[in-house]
């Protein structure tokens, strides 16, 4: 058997395995729904994220390099092709066995088969599959959440959060949600939390560094959903840096509480309080 066709098969046996066994912990009794529950949430949820997506890309060119010691630069990346493949090879397998295991749900009304309608089927499955290529972006992404942004939090005070109750998943509790709909809403559930996170601590980021407008109107009106403060405290793009000071002055006023961007919820009081307090 060559190396290339060994990654493929372990590959897409750990991730029918893995799967299974996701499946099988909530029947554990409460001991395993519990579990089950955490596992939905960060930090748990960070790991099989990482089991199931970036992990077998990093093991794959790291075996196929040890497999083909006089190729290793060809082995790896065969290596991650074969990784590739096994990741998309259980995807499939496990869409047609969830699929078979809900025949009802499969019979009924599905996103898959509405937008096959809609844009045609080849169109619709191309264009998702497409759409895998942003998973090792945002698992990058993730990974900068846990070592890029936590140190901001001590060294200039900006506002700590619980990740859980943004990387979490829950689509999957869904009444008829199954195969192909379950394990792409499942990755959007994932992404959609990650990338509003993200969002949310550049706000902080750009709001204390550089509160100053962009000079192109059409960049500050596409921008403002995402960083409120654009309309709500940043100084003009034709203003000048004492009024920036000035801003930063007002909006943080010296030691001691966090430093968060001018919209955040622990600006807010109730009689005087946080409500988050």
């Amino acid at each position: 058997m060559s190396p290339s066709l060994a990654i493929l098969l372990v590959t897409l046996g750990a991730m029918l395995v893995g799967a299974g066994v996701l499946h099988l912990i909530p029947r554990l009794g409460p001991a395993g729904r519990a579990l089950s529950g955490a596992l939905c949430r960060a930090p748990l949820l960070d790991l099989v994220i990482t089991y199931f997506t970036a992990g077998p890309m990093i093991v794959g060119p790291i075996a196929g390099s040890m497999l083909s010691p006089e190729t290793p630069v060809l082995g790896a990346g065969l290596g991650l092709l074969a990784a590739l493949l096994g990741q998309v090879g259980a995807v499939m397998v496990w869409t047609v066995l969830h699929e078979l295991a809900h025949p009802e749900a499969r019979r009924g009304p599905r996103i898959v088969h509405t937008l096959n309608r809609k844009v045609g089927r080849v169109r619709n499955h191309a264009a998702v599959w497409w759409t895998a290529w942003a998973v090792p972006v945002f698992w990058v992404i993730r990974v900068a959440q846990y070592f890029v942004y936590p140190p901001l939090t001590w060294l200039v005070r900006l506002p700590r959060y619980r990740a859980e109750e943004w990387i979490n998943v829950s689509r999957h509790k869904f009444r008829g949600l199954v195969g192909h709909d379950l394990i792409w809403c499942l990755y959007c559930d994932w992404m959609t939390g990650v990338w509003s996170l993200g969002g949310e601590m550049l706000r902080n980021v750009e709001s204390f560094w550089c509160p100053i407008r962009f000079d192109s109107t059409k960049k500050c009106d596409n921008c403002r959903v995402d960083y409120p403060d654009i309309a709500g405290g940043w100084v003009d793009a034709d203003a000048d840096m004492a009024e920036v000071v000035r801003v930063l002055d007002e909006k943080y006023p010296g030691p001691g509480g966090t430093n968060p961007w001018f919209g955040h919820p622990v600006r807010v009081t109730v009689k005087g309080k946080s409500p988050e307090a």
